[in-house]
């Protein structure tokens, strides 16, 4: 039996009342298997002894007997005092709401006590203490006085009694659960059995069998990930190997858009392409994330791989997540392509109904090649004649359910995904494991690195005086706040207010705009076409300039309450300038009582100018869940396995998992769907030569 098929409701386990069974629920743990995979948080060894003479250096682990009861404090105040001895010294249990103590250290007898002591008060005394009975059932039982889990609880237990419940799960179920992992795979990596890892992990004999067993549970875990993952990957691959088809040379029509560059594509650009001609040169339809540093150049790669799909009479749909960004795209296609002899247009949800409707009939009919725009691309009035390929520019900010939209709008559409915050390659194992990675590596030359600044808010104003030269040599800057408007009580600076500020005392000859998610997309479209122009000197505004934001000239980027924000979205906004050939700028402006994870987090920053090495920090410091939208994917909801941490062994089950489905295609019928019905097609497998 796998543990996944256990059936048996919680209340087969003795002493499980409506109240502790409340507290599991609020845990997560509906079932027996759910009990058994609520893996310990940490450990305890008590398994060496430590006197209470000995309390100053190390949590007391010792064998004492109980001296005499007392009471102290009045009414709901009133506390038990316990005091012990053993054979080094003598010490006080004080027994806050728990009362019931009273009963169970009954004078005369010994127990093994489990504590951190310290000195008051004239005793040695502890009030967060475990108690084991030497001789009897239950405590003494389930930690047997050497290692002891420590789990996460929830109001309503407490930790005797879950050590208690998983104690008994144990007993009466590890015996009869097979392996979930291939038999192959337990050899050769010196792993645990199922039974003995799940005894292991939970009532370790030793520190070595507590680390052997939570090596063999990471690994099933990102195994069954991995097989996930490689599942989706082989079935949109047809079941088969992944080959590559012709060289990726630049077809006609790409040798022509970069024959009328003014510069030359970088060595990663042209790697980046090459490698997406060869998949869409492939028998099944091209899946690849195409990963690239702010500024990389991905979006020229886009239009150079939307060009090979267009070269085949398909249409190619270039999704982006705001009608700032998309109208970008837009006028830069336009720029681009339109004299190759291409037919773009634009479309989002504020496009008038008249020229809305005569937009759709030519994207019907095939008189438009290539439609730019937001969530409108995938509405249910939008009909393409023959969409053949997808772009969608920064993916994280769409859900899957978005995406696989506008896939459905064509027949097996090749699907190409950007992204300008990099993703760590652990992360990217794990999220976009199904997907082929293109990593546009370097810059467009003459690029000079953005020079980055820290300041207090107390210092401040020698930011401004700085940003008040660049301005009067010409330049242009970005300040950028958390907050549009100011809320009842915060302390935040925020961009209406400061705008008002900086136009009419800090600058007042360079002139000022406002930019914001509130605001009307016609408005923000001006203002940003008055920045281009160079009208505004000064563009206030909130993280909406993260994305699509090019203006050579600006060379000053001024971020207040940075601690505030992301590392990835720092970085991103660092990116809107160092666009031209000037030498640009970046202030981090922080508050005065800054945290030490917010001077951690800043000090990547000024460190670092590669969105690959902040996106690893970032993702060391937040953790995987929050990192590219990886919240919505369900994907890191792990038990035990961390896959920054266990990176190594996430690479290694990735290879092993993979190797296994390449073997068998049979692997992925669609009855076999469901994860637990992948753990029973394990047994087959066991011999396969990896």
């Amino acid at each position: 039996m796998f543990l996944h098929e256990i059936t048996d409701d919680l209340e087969a386990l003795k002493g499980l009342g409506p109240a502790t069974r409340a507290a599991l629920n609020r845990l997560g743990i509906m079932t027996i298997p759910d009990l058994l995979r609520h893996y310990p948080r940490d450990w305890e060894d008590r398994s060496h002894v430590v006197p209470l003479s000995d309390f100053a250096h190390a949590p007391v682990c010792t064998v004492a007997k109980v001296k005499a009861h007392d009471w102290v404090g009045f009414g709901t105040m009133r506390t038990l005092k316990v005091t012990i001895e053993d054979k080094s010294s003598s010490g006080v249990l004080l027994c806050f709401n728990r009362p019931f103590l009273e009963k169970v250290l009954l004078v005369g007898k010994s127990f093994r006590i489990w504590g951190r002591f310290f000195y008051k008060y004239g005793d040695i005394q502890s009030t967060s203490f475990d108690i084991e009975e030497l001789e009897g059932d239950g405590a003494s039982a389930a930690s047997g006085g050497k290692i002891v889990p420590v789990y996460r609880l929830s109001a309503g237990i407490a930790m005797t009694a879950m050590r208690r419940l998983v104690k008994r799960a144990l007993e009466r179920y590890a015996d009869s659960l097979e392996d979930e992992l291939p038999a192959a795979l337990v050899n050769r990596y010196d792993l645990f059995h199922k039974a003995p890892a799940l005894k292991a992990i939970h009532f370790p004999s030793s520190i070595e069998e507590q680390q052997k067993a939570r090596r063999t549970l990471i690994y099933e875990e990102l195994f069954y990930l991995e097989i996930v993952v490689g599942r989706r990957a082989l079935e949109r691959k047809g079941y088969g190997s992944a080959s590559t088809f012709g060289d990726g040379a630049l077809s006609p029509l790409q040798n022509r858009l970069k024959a009328r560059l003014p510069f030359e594509l970088t060595p990663g650009q042209l790697s980046a392409i090459q490698e997406i001609n060869r998949d869409m040169d492939a028998p099944s339809p091209m899946a690849r994330l195409l990963q690239g540093d702010v500024g990389s150049g991905k979006t020229l790669v886009a239009f150079l791989a939307a060009l090979r799909a267009l070269e085949r009479g398909g249409q190619v749909a270039l999704l982006a997540p705001t009608e700032l960004l998309a109208r970008q795209h837009a006028e830069n296609a336009a720029l681009l392509l339109e004299p190759l002899g291409i037919k773009p247009a634009f479309l989002t949800g504020t496009i008038k109904s008249k020229g809305r409707l005569q937009l759709l009939k030519n994207l019907a009919t095939g008189g438009i090649d290539l439609v730019i725009g937001t969530h409108a691309l995938f509405s249910k009035d939008v009909v393409y004649r023959n969409l053949q390929m997808v772009i969608v520019d920064e993916q994280h900010r769409f859900g899957v359910l978005q995406r696989q939209s506008i896939m459905d709008k064509g027949n097996n559409p090749d699907l190409l995904m950007m992204s300008a915050t990099p993703i760590p390659r652990t992360l990217a194992f794990t999220v976009f494991g199904d997907l082929d990675v293109s990593v546009i590596q370097g810059m467009p030359p003459g690029r000079k690195p953005v020079i980055t600044h820290s300041a207090r808010q107390s210092n401040e104003m020698k930011v401004y005086d700085f940003v008040a030269r660049e301005l009067a040599a010409g330049r242009q800057a970005y300040f950028v706040y958390p907050l549009i408007e100011d809320g009842e009580g915060s302390d935040l600076k925020d961009a209406v207010s400061m705008a008002r500020r900086l136009d009419e005392e800090l600058f007042p000859h360079y002139g000022t705009a406002l930019i914001h998610s509130k605001l009307d997309e016609e408005t923000k479209r001006l203002t940003m076409e008055a920045f281009q122009r160079g009208a505004v000197r000064i563009l206030v505004a909130t993280s909406v300039v993260e994305v699509g934001v090019d203006i050579p000239n600006a060379s000053c980027m001024v971020i207040e309450h940075a601690e505030r924000f992301g590392l990835s979205a720092l970085h991103q906004l660092r990116g809107r300038v160092g666009r031209g050939s000037a030498q640009s700028y970046c202030f981090l402006v922080y508050s005065d009582s800054l945290t030490e994870e917010g001077k951690a987090r800043l000090k990547v920053m000024l460190e670092n100018n590669d969105g690959f090495v902040i996106a690893e920090e970032d993702l060391k410091l937040r953790g995987p869940g929050q990192i590219a939208g990886t919240e919505q994917s369900g994907y890191l909801k792990l038990g035990i396995a961390d896959p920054v941490r266990d990176s190594v062994m996430l690479e290694q089950a990735r290879t092993d998992a993979f190797a296994i489905l390449e073997s068998d295609p049979g692997f992925l019928k669609p009855e076999y769907r469901c994860i637990d019905q992948v753990l029973r097609r394990v047994k087959p497998f066991q011999e396969v030569t990896l």
